[in-house]
């Protein structure tokens, strides 16, 4: 029965659905959710996030940002994890396994796991999951601004020195406008839009979870207009696939482990295991460009994070979910217990 309660949940829930009907669409309609395509994704979806940001600036009050910040711990975690343990199990991964898969695709995988943290997707399941959505704003953009200077350091000791330089200032000036523009726009409106917005929450949370779908369709056609399955071996294919979806599982086991052993609440282990998870693609794929240069390998190098990517957003949308539904029957709980106690 509860496997059928399960299931009957998955098939009728929308956000999962579309999850589904958005990795068939990019089968099928690859050209047109793919960068440069008839979608315009790059536009679409860069509004998306800046919407998200802007409304979770409006929804934010200044007592949850410094709560935030002195969130000190969390902080640690989510930052040690994204560029210490991932490079740590690479580390391990290659000592093990690193003469039977190809140089390039376990450079592909050091270069996925030197990788700082998605901004918008992470916010985006934050927020639908119920967690501390001012700390997952800090970290996912305190990772990006330290992968500027840690994911091209941490490759130089991997690949040697003599990598192309980042243009700094424009990946600053991008991220400013991308996450801290819309932030301080919602700040600023607060005083006049806060209670409308506190009052129709929940289209907050489905504008969150159809940027995701977007980010999802896109990834994958993205994907499948590289050409990645034609040009690679299956077996290649497969090795990246089952890679990321290991790496993946440890990672989400470490991060909810270590989040209970630190004794966070359920609203700080939802950022700290999704803030510390994720790996961005959208930052990945031009830094990858400037790292490397003209290295014909480029394509099976990015392998790794262009399945890992989409994988993120599916497994962690489906525990998104489950995270929600908990926090739900909580609540119901505590609301039940006055009644039950009478």
């Amino acid at each position: 029965m509860h496997a059928f309660k399960h299931l009957k949940r998955v098939v009728t829930d929308w956000f999962l659905c579309g999850m589904l009907i958005a990795t068939l669409l990019s089968y099928f309609f690859p050209v047109f959710g793919a960068t440069g395509g008839g979608m315009h994704a790059e536009y679409v979806i860069n509004i998306g996030v800046f919407l998200v940001f802007f409304l979770h600036g409006v929804n934010l009050s200044s007592e949850q940002i410094s709560h935030g910040l002195k969130n000190w711990k969390l902080h640690v975690m989510v930052q040690g994890f994204t560029f210490a343990v991932f490079p740590l199990i690479w580390w391990l991964s290659d000592k093990l396994l690193g003469s039977h898969i190809p140089s390039l695709l376990m450079l592909g995988f050091f270069y996925l796991c030197a990788l700082p943290s998605t901004i918008s997707s992470s916010v985006a399941l934050t927020g639908s999951a119920g967690g501390n959505v001012p700390a997952a704003i800090l970290n996912a953009s305190l990772s990006s601004v330290l992968g500027i200077f840690l994911t091209p350091l941490l490759v130089s000791l991997v690949v040697g020195s003599g990598a192309g330089g980042i243009d700094l200032g424009s990946t600053l000036l991008d991220l400013c406008a991308m996450l801290l523009l819309p932030l301080v726009l919602g700040q600023l409106l607060r005083p006049l839009l806060g209670k409308f917005f506190a009052r129709h929450k929940r289209y907050t949370n489905i504008v969150d979870k159809l940027v995701i779908l977007l980010l999802v369709y896109s990834a994958f056609c993205n994907s499948m207009v590289s050409g990645m399955w034609q040009q690679q071996g299956n077996s290649v294919i497969l090795s990246a696939l089952i890679g990321s979806a290991i790496l993946l599982a440890i990672i989400l086991w470490m991060t909810t482990l270590t989040a209970r052993a630190l004794k966070f609440s359920p609203a700080d282990e939802i950022a700290a295991v999704f803030c510390a998870s994720k790996k961005s693609l959208a930052a990945g794929a031009p830094m990858a460009a400037l790292i490397f240069g003209a290295n014909p390998g480029l394509g099976l190098i990015l392998l790794p994070i262009m399945i890992y990517h989409p994988l993120q957003l599916i497994v962690c949308s489906v525990m998104a979910e489950n995270y929600a539904n908990r926090n739900r029957e909580r609540i119901a709980q505590q609301n039940a217990e006055p009644i039950s106690a009478r």
